[in-house]
C-alpha cells in the first residue's frame, strides 16, 4: 500500500469535474461512456442509477479497496478508495478526462471547476471535535474559550483556503470534518464514526485553450502533494493518529 495509507484507516483520491452546461442524458451516450471505462477496469461491474438522474459504476466494496465513477447532470466524479499507489488513482482519473471531451462533449470552455481531493479517514469512537482540538490545538486567541467550553466541544472543524495565483482561480484547501453532534455530546454516547481530513486543489473557470484536462490534473496533483508532504502529514495527520492511539 502507498505510505499515505499507513497514516489513517482509509485513504482515497477523488476527481470532480463540474460543468457549466448539463451533460448528455441519452441512454446510448451514458452507457457507452461507462462501458469504455469498464473496458479498462473490468472489475467495475456494479452499475446503477439514482433518483436525481445520477449514474454510478463501481467495484465491489467488500475487498477494502475499490474504484468508482459517477455522472450527475452537471458533474463527473471519479474516485479510488485505498489505492495501491496514488498513480493508480491518477491513471483512472486521466482516462476519464481523456474520454469526456469526445464521449460527453465536455470542452475546456464548459469547465466550471475541476478539483482533486486527497481524503484521509480515521475511525474513532468519541467526541471528534474534542479530539481535533487536543491533537491540533486552537489558535491563541481562542485558547481561553477552550476552558469556558469545559472541553465539551460541539463543533470544531479547522479549515483554511488560499489562492495560488493572483486571479484566485487556482486554490487549495485543507479541512477537517467531524461527525460528532450535539446529541452525542449531551447523552455521552458516541458511535464509531470516521473523522476526515481533506486536502483539495481546485481550478476555477474555463481552461486555457492551450491546456488540457490531463495537464490540469497533473498541476492539481503537484499542489496537493506539496501541501501534504510539507505540512499536512506532520502537522495534521500524524498528530491525529498519535492522539487517537493514546485514547
Amino acid at each position: 500500500m502507498h505510505p499515505y495509507s499507513s497514516l489513517c484507516d482509509d485513504f482515497y483520491v477523488n476527481l470532480n469535474l463540474n460543468t457549466e452546461m448539463e451533460l448528455a442524458t441519452n441512454r446510448e451516450t451514458i452507457l457507452s461512456f461507462f462501458e469504455r471505462v469498464q473496458k479498462k477496469y473490468p472489475s467495475m461491474r456494479n452499475f446503477y442509477g439514482r433518483d436525481r438522474g445520477d449514474y454510478v459504476l463501481e467495484e465491489d466494496k467488500d475487498q477494502g479497496h475499490y474504484r468508482w465513477l459517477s455522472m450527475e447532470p452537471r458533474r463527473i466524479c471519479s474516485g479510488y478508495v485505498n489505492p495501491p499507489t496514488v498513480e493508480d488513482a491518477l491513471e483512472q482519473h486521466r482516462l476519464v478526462l481523456e474520454l469526456v471531451p469526445y464521449m460527453l462533449s465536455v470542452s475546456r470552455l464548459d469547465c466550471e471547476a475541476m478539483d482533486l481531493l486527497f481524503g484521509f479517514d480515521f475511525t474513532y469512537r468519541g467526541n471528534h471535535n474534542q479530539l481535533v482540538a487536543e491533537a491540533l490545538g486552537l489558535a491563541p486567541g481562542l485558547e481561553r474559550l477552550w476552558d469556558m467550553a469545559e472541553k465539551r466541544l460541539i463543533s470544531y472543524e479547522p479549515s483554511l483556503t488560499w489562492a495560488l495565483d493572483s486571479e484566485c482561480r487556482l486554490q487549495c484547501r485543507v479541512s477537517v470534518e467531524t461527525r460528532t453532534s450535539a446529541y452525542h455530546v449531551r447523552v455521552g454516547e458516541y458511535p464509531e464514526e470516521q473523522l476526515s481530513v481533506y486536502v483539495t486543489a481546485r481550478q476555477y473557470g474555463s481552461l486555457d485553450p492551450s491546456t488540457t484536462f490531463e495537464e490540469t490534473l497533473d498541476r492539481l496533483n503537484e499542489v496537493c502533494t506539496r501541501v501534504l508532504e510539507e505540512y499536512v502529514i506532520e502537522g495534521v495527520l500524524q498528530p491525529l493518529r498519535k492522539t487517537i492511539a493514546l485514547k
